[in-house]
């Protein structure tokens, strides 16, 4: 699966796909061309060229389209806020200019529209990919199965992201001959027994072979179980009460499927220890599905998440651009919830997400390159703050470096004396799930590296949810989620012997010492003693929870939003786990707005966001594209049914 949109192109596609596609105007009026008649995609060849073909389009187009999972996914929300480059700050503010046209602030800005009319057009794919599979009268599996059931995924997984960002949507089910322009939205109660029983279907004909870069039996259960959960949600309170208990019985079940087939890392780090293409961290059984990319020149795929979280590093004292380091696009900072969140002496999972020290790579006299310590960040907490005396926007004068007893040019501290401050500028720690050592040069956008899509630490994370709200049922205790979210947290707490300040990520990727002229500035070690300011150890913790207790973090967060049930209590401990766990992975504004938490969250916590989100923002407004082209009763839609159609408040 390692060429998706190369044969994909080749494909791409039929006029009759074209025009099933997409509700948007600008996709209609689109003139596609392909090199193949319909006839191809009868055929055992067309019809599997035409799977890949929708891997492509449906699984990696949320890496390929830049900004868009960073706009729908992570920007607004509690665990990131703006950072540097202001191309997409409009997403993460819910400003005036965020509605169904969105203000431009350059060419990166991402449109209303962009991840819609993507999403229809990967569903128009599936429907031809399931029509085709369907009429076949080949007697294979690779065709009668394999082929028609990753239709229904790629189908289902496709809805379930429309739902899950704007309520009720379209169903668009079959495939088209001619322009259609008349469409009505469905229900959110619809659309979700669709996607449902979509994925049932592909759970009943894919095997459980060929993961994480195939869709397997057990992706089928993951992400079955997540849109049971989506149903189960505080969202659609108003109509799930028929369906609630049996929805979270059956996120049980099929959580506890997947966990068994798809044991955890020995090592979180394990998960982001990148080396190159393909490599033994692409494989971890922990992995359930994954985007597929590799280096090959001729693959025009890319992904690009490495270029978005990242801090710019290039403009301080003796530093400059490299592979290592990463090209910093500077999109998204983490939030002091994201530093505060961590019990960041005991949990090791921030040290191992988040890159807090580079080297020096452009040395000035007296220092040398890669030995040096050029940036460091302390993820101090605030009853630390008299270690650091003097910052400015978070910078510390007149730090040394034990190892050398050097100066390090540029420290930055989260709590200081003076209120330092990391959410100032374009200085903070950045996370490195991403980093990819392994591209062409260090301007290069084109990723190599896999995206992780589902993997097994979200799934104890649904169980666990799954539990928490059957006791608010009556079904069962609190109690009973504790097993899944200790089973993470044991793998998060330091084992006997680990070294705290041991680190790595895919800048380690890099092969040579010295890369289009640049010295790399990865540095293989984190401020976690800096920081903490402890003496060092290699004693293992723990992270255990024992029933009716909460660690200290989730303590502060449950003061601060006010929860005093104990559902909302263990709810809270649940969100802030997935965010431990799972931050920056495209899950979280998703996982706000579907439990009602997303204008609460983002109120306590990001400052940008703050003074505008709303309850009309747990939906995202249907794009004017659409609405401007649909027609009714053969005639455009008058401003009022266009309001109509429109979610509430936009």
């Amino acid at each position: 699966m390692k060429n998706y949109k190369t044969l994909y192109i080749n494909l791409m596609l039929v006029a009759t796909l074209a025009l099933s596609s997409s509700c948007s105007q600008d996709f209609l009026d689109e003139n596609l061309t392909t090199a193949y008649s319909k006839d191809y995609l009868k055929t055992e060849e067309g019809i599997q060229a035409l799977a890949i073909g929708t891997y492509y389009q449906v699984l990696n187009h949320s890496t390929d389209i830049r900004e868009v999972p960073l706009a729908s996914t992570e920007s607004g929300t509690d665990e990131f806020h703006a950072g540097g480059d202001a191309s997409n700050h409009i997403w993460n503010s819910y400003a005036s200019g965020l509605s169904s046209f969105v203000t431009v602030n350059n060419a990166n800005t991402v449109a209303a529209n962009t991840n819609w009319d993507k999403l229809y057009i990967g569903i128009g794919n599936a429907n031809q990919l399931i029509e085709s599979a369907t009429a076949s009268t080949s007697t294979k599996d690779a065709i009668k199965k394999t082929a028609l059931g990753e239709g229904y995924f790629l189908r289902a997984y496709n809805y379930l992201k429309l739902v899950r960002q704007y309520g009720g949507v379209p169903l668009k089910l079959k495939t088209s001959s001619t322009v259609e322009l008349e469409f009505t939205r469905a229900s959110a109660k619809e659309v979700l027994a669709q996607v449902i029983d979509d994925f049932t279907k592909a759970y009943g004909l894919l095997a459980n072979t060929g993961g994480p870069t195939k869709i397997t039996k057990d992706a089928v259960a993951h992400y079955l179980a997540k849109a049971y959960l989506t149903r189960a949600s505080e969202i659609n309170d108003s109509w799930n009460s028929d369906t609630k208990t049996a929805d979270l019985q059956q996120v049980v079940t099929l959580s506890d499927q997947v966990i068994a087939n798809h044991p955890l890392a020995a090592n979180y780090v394990n998960l982001w220890d990148y080396k190159a293409p393909d490599g033994a961290n692409e494989k971890l059984p922990e992995l359930i599905l994954s985007a597929s990319y590799n280096s090959n020149a001729l693959n025009s795929g890319e992904n690009q998440q490495h270029l978005f979280f990242l801090s710019t590093y290039d403009q301080l004292p003796q530093m400059e651009r490299n592979t290592g380091g990463g090209r910093p696009f500077s999109r998204l900072a983490p939030t002091y919830f994201t530093f505060d969140v961590f019990d960041n002496v005991n949990d090791s999972r921030f040290w191992k997400s988040f890159q807090t020290k580079s080297a020096i790579n452009k040395a000035a006299s007296g220092y040398v390159n890669g030995t040096d310590l050029g940036i460091m960040y302390v993820v101090n907490k605030s009853t630390d703050n008299t270690r650091f005396a003097k910052t400015n926007n978070g910078l510390t004068d007149n730090i040394v470096y034990a190892k050398t007893g050097k100066k390090i040019p540029s420290v930055f501290v989260a709590y200081a004396a003076d209120n330092g401050n990391l959410m100032a500028g374009v200085r903070f720690p950045s996370l490195s799930k991403y980093m990819d050592g392994a591209r062409l040069d260090y301007n290069a956008t084109k990723g190599t590296r896999d995206l992780v899509l589902a993997r097994s630490a979200e799934t104890y994370l649904m169980a666990a949810e799954a539990k928490v709200r059957l006791a608010k049922a009556g079904t069962g205790s609190f109690a009973d989620a504790l097993p899944y979210i200790n089973a993470v947290r044991a793998r998060a707490a330091y084992k006997a012997g680990e070294d705290r300040a041991a680190y790595t990520d895919g800048s380690a990727a890099v092969t040579v010492a010295v890369l289009g002229g640049r010295n790399s500035s990865f540095m293989a070690e984190n401020s976690y003693y800096e920081s903490n300011n402890i003496t060092a150890t290699t004693a293992a913790t723990s992270l255990t929870i024992t029933a009716g207790t909460y660690p200290d973090q989730d303590l502060a967060v449950i003061a601060k939003l006010g929860y005093t049930s104990e559902y909302d209590k263990m709810l809270c401990l649940i969100l802030n786990e997935r965010t431990r766990e799972l931050c920056g992975e495209f899950h979280r504004w998703e996982d706000l707005s579907r439990t009602k938490t997303l204008v609460a969250r983002a109120k306590a916590y990001n400052p940008e966001a703050a003074p505008n989100v709303q309850d009309k923002h747990n939906l995202r407004p249907i794009p004017q594209t659409f609405l401007d082209a649909v027609y009714a009763s053969g005639k455009p839609l008058s401003a009022a049914e266009k309001q109509a159609m429109q979610n509430p408040g936009y």
